[in-house]
């Protein structure tokens, strides 16, 4: 089974995340989607960073329609500060028969010769990128890597960041969350202040 997983903190998952990883699965050679939840690192001051769980509950609400697309909270069990290798093998030795790829907009690929052991997630994984506005040149050893793969999926630039802020002044974003995602924002009172 090939696994395509999607980093993020889904602060909140928004409509963004969805349309993309919805993209992948449907329109690439990959069979499932995993929202990996990066957990909090405790060395970092994040206030507007909520809860672990809450991020992850967030994403089964987002995900519990889409069969193809499976919330993960694999990083919340591994050593922090946490690097994409250490995911990538703990999950290769838990799943021997699963292979995983990675997913990222271009704005990350291009900064993905600076990520702990690139070359050896290059070396062993795929990357499906999705198109991303201002990403910037791309470094040259990435251009015609065989092991990369763009996928032309829509360009959605909607941020976590602007859907808190949002929020935070008392404008109306229903239309940018998955409906149960907008529900429990709003009972919870999440990003108010």
């Amino acid at each position: 089974m090939k696994i395509g997983l999607y980093f993020g903190t889904f602060n909140p998952i928004h409509i963004g995340h969805l349309i993309i990883a919805n993209h992948m699965a449907e329109h690439s050679d990959l069979d499932q989607i995993w929202m990996v939840v990066t957990p909090h690192n405790p060395h970092k001051q994040k206030n507007t960073l909520l809860d672990d769980y809450h991020r992850l509950h967030m994403v089964h609400l987002a995900t519990e329609d889409f069969p193809k697309i499976k919330p993960s909270d694999i990083e919340f069990k591994l050593p922090q500060p946490n690097y994409t290798i250490n995911t990538l093998v703990h999950l290769q030795e838990k799943h021997p028969n699963y292979e995983f790829s990675l997913i990222m907009g271009d704005d990350n690929l291009n900064s993905l010769h600076k990520w702990k052991n690139y070359e050896a997630i290059l070396q062993h994984h795929h990357i499906y990128v999705y198109p991303r506005l201002n990403s910037g040149e791309l470094d040259e050893q990435f251009v015609n890597h065989p092991k990369i793969h763009r996928i032309g999926a829509p360009v959605v630039e909607l941020s976590s960041t602007f859907i808190r802020e949002s929020i935070k002044n008392n404008k109306n974003i229903i239309p940018m969350l998955p409906h149960k995602v907008w529900e429990y924002v709003e009972h919870n009172l999440f990003y108010k202040k």
